[in-house]
């Protein structure tokens, strides 16, 4: 009876320490690999649905068996942080000259956060275990680790319909987090679902990127589009972006678990004020160093001035406002194709089409570059824009 009750004591500490440095939820799995879970992520490989994350693939092996991450592991601590905010995440989609960030991203960035308080509790972990000899290593989402269906089977939550973890407690808004372990816990019981016949994610997404319940696929995501993908993004998807120039928050916040959410309690994860519906003319100005000043420390200077200026250009695209239009303007002598190519779709949106065209005769066959050379070529003339215009009212 010795081992069971010291296992026990070493885990309620545990847990309580958990709480202390601002987790929310704490739970235990065990590391031994799920096969259901290797069976969906080879199907969903297969399909493509990756697209550009090649990473995925390369790493498929070790994702499917948590013991590859650690020798000798057999228990998997997992944790959940709150970051619910305090208003509504759509509300700056009505703000068509601003642009629309992620909730998780604007403040700073959650793998420092969270890391930081798994190191401290995993060095609890290993004190409380003394006299044995105790292993842990921790995890924050970089590492090749099903973080959200391993969460699913230590009972955090469920994965919904839109494949991200739901909780009763607190709804969408869980970072999460993990510990890896040779110490052997008794495993907590696993959630179930509760999305029942709800579909309201599914019906959210912009680009209509679910081709099933609890089937995503990323080449039609927003986050995915503006944060993974490195080159253009396709033409056909632009206008269903919106304004959103950093990551989507849609189907997590229809979710109607969230009406038992509450807001984060970690201070450096709350919004920043100037990351609250930034103006876009601002942000499609800023330079190299001016990109790295303002993002420091955030999540949104790992994708880097490029892909984060051509997002920008595409909300000011879709704005369809004139007064935007110099800020684009001011693009296409970027020294980056990716952020001309953008620029010029924008001036086609937010120019008259005699503008446009002038400006196409002047400035396109200029163009190096064959990606940037071809959004000249795509975007519509005078005529081809007047022509969808409405018939003038009698």
């Amino acid at each position: 009876m010795t081992a069971p009750i010291r296992s026990q004591t070493i885990l309620a500490s545990l847990k309580a320490r958990a709480r202390a440095l601002g987790f929310d939820a704490c739970r235990v799995t065990s590391a031994d690999p799920a096969p259901e879970m290797q069976a969906t992520l080879a199907a969903w490989l297969a399909d493509g649905a990756h697209g550009d994350m090649a990473w995925m693939a390369e790493t498929f092996e070790r994702r499917a068996d948590p013991r590859a991450l650690m020798v000798g592991a057999r228990s998997l601590v997992m944790l959940g942080l709150n970051y619910g905010p305090k208003e509504n995440p759509l509300s700056a989609l009505e703000r068509k000259d601003r642009g629309a960030i992620s909730v998780y991203a604007r403040n700073r960035d959650y793998h420092d956060v969270i890391k930081g308080k798994l190191k401290e509790l995993a060095a609890h972990l290993v004190a409380a275990a003394r006299p044995a000899n105790a292993g842990a290593k921790v995890f924050v989402d970089a590492a090749p680790l099903m973080e959200k269906p391993l969460a699913a089977r230590a009972g955090i939550g469920w994965q919904g319909k839109h494949t991200n973890l739901v909780s009763r407690e607190f709804g969408s808004w869980l970072f999460l987090g993990a510990i890896l372990t040779d110490l052997d816990f008794a495993p907590d019981k696993p959630e179930t679902d509760h999305c029942g016949t709800c579909r309201a994610c599914l019906d959210a997404c912009p680009t209509k990127a679910f081709p099933a319940p609890y089937r995503l696929d990323a080449r039609r995501c927003i986050s995915y589009l503006t944060i993974e993908l490195k080159g253009p993004i396709p033409r056909s998807l632009r206008p269903a972006i919106g304004n959103r120039i950093y990551g989507c928050d849609d189907c997590l916040a229809v979710c109607p678990w969230n009406k038992f959410a509450a807001a984060g309690r970690e201070a450096k994860l709350a919004a920043r004020e100037d990351l609250n519906a930034p103006p876009l003319a601002e942000l499609a100005r800023l330079d190299d160093s001016a990109f790295r000043s303002r993002f420091s420390g955030s999540p949104i200077k790992r994708i880097g001035r490029a892909r984060f200026v051509r997002n920008v250009l595409v909300a000011i695209g879709n704005a369809r406002d004139a007064a935007l239009a110099a800020a684009a303007r001011e693009r296409l002598d970027d020294n980056e194709p990716i952020v001309r190519g953008a620029a010029v779709w924008a001036l086609a949106q937010t120019l008259s089409g005699k503008e446009f065209s002038a400006l196409a005769d002047a400035r396109g066959g200029s163009e190096p570059d064959p990606i940037v050379s071809q959004e000249w070529r795509s975007a519509p003339r005078s005529s081809d824009r007047e022509s969808l215009l409405p018939p003038p009212s009698l």
